[in-house]
C-alpha cells in the first residue's frame, strides 16, 4: 500500500521501536523550539545533561512570552537564556523579534524536517509539511541532546472528499477527540475547493 506524507516523514526520522499504531516509536529531531516561558526550565535541564553543544541540525530559543518587566524575575530569566544560547550554540530571538511559532515556521520552516517544542502551537509547522510535535521541556532538552523524542505511533487516517459535497459548515472534519494518537488527513479532487470552517 502507498505511503502517505506523514508516514513517510516518521519513517525518515524513525530510529526505534516498532511503527505499528499505539505502540512506542523513537523520532530523531532535525529542530527544537522553545519560548521563553518554558524556555528557561528546557535549558536547566539541558544544562544538567552536561552536553557542550546541542546535536540537532537546528534549536531555537524566543523571548516572546514573559515580556512584562515588573520585577527582576524575568529579566534573570531572559539574561539567562541569552548566556545558554551563546555557550549552547542555540539560535537566539530576542524580546520583539516577533511570536515563536510562525517566527520559526517563517525563517526556519522546511518540508520534510522533523521538530520538537516547548510550545503548544508547535504542531502548526504540520501545515509546510515538517513533522512537528509539542512536549514538555525534558522532551525537548534532550532532542537538543540527539537523542530521539519517543511517543506514541499515531494511528493516521485520511478522509476523501468527492463529488459536490455538503455546504460549507457541514464539511468540518473531525477526529476521534485524542489527537496524541490520530492524525486526519484530507485527500481527493475536491480537497482544492473544499473550505474547512
Amino acid at each position: 500500500m502507498a505511503k502517505n506524507v506523514t508516514q513517510k516523514l516518521i519513517e525518515t526520522h524513525f530510529v526505534d521501536g516498532d511503527m505499528v499504531a499505539g505502540r512506542e516509536i523513537g523520532l530523531q529531531m532535525d529542530q527544537t523550539l522553545s519560548q521563553d516561558a518554558t524556555g528557561t526550565m528546557v535549558m536547566l535541564e539541558f544544562e544538567a545533561m552536561a552536553i557542550e553543544r546541542v546535536r540537532t541540525k537546528l534549536s531555537a530559543q524566543y523571548v516572546d512570552h514573559n515580556l512584562l518587566q515588573t520585577d527582576y524575575r524575568n529579566a534573570d530569566d531572559h539574561l539567562f537564556l541569552r548566556n545558554a544560547c551563546r555557550k549552547f550554540g542555540v539560535w537566539y530571538s530576542r524580546p520583539g523579534n516577533g511570536v515563536s511559532h510562525p517566527v520559526h515556521m517563517q525563517r526556519f520552516g522546511a518540508p520534510g524536517k522533523s521538530m520538537v517544542g516547548s510550545d503548544s502551537h508547535t504542531p502548526a509547522a504540520g501545515g509546510l509539511g515538517m513533522l512537528a510535535f509539542g512536549a514538555g521541556g525534558l522532551e525537548v532538552a534532550t532532542a537538543m541532546a540527539g537523542m530521539p523524542l519517543y511517543l506514541e505511533m499515531p494511528n493516521v487516517m485520511g478522509i476523501r472528499l468527492s463529488g459536490d459535497g455538503p455546504g460549507r459548515n457541514e464539511k468540518g472534519g473531525k477526529s476521534n477527540g485524542n489527537r496524541k494518537r490520530s492524525k486526519v488527513l484530507f485527500n481527493g479532487e475536491k480537497t482544492a475547493s473544499a473550505r474547512i470552517a
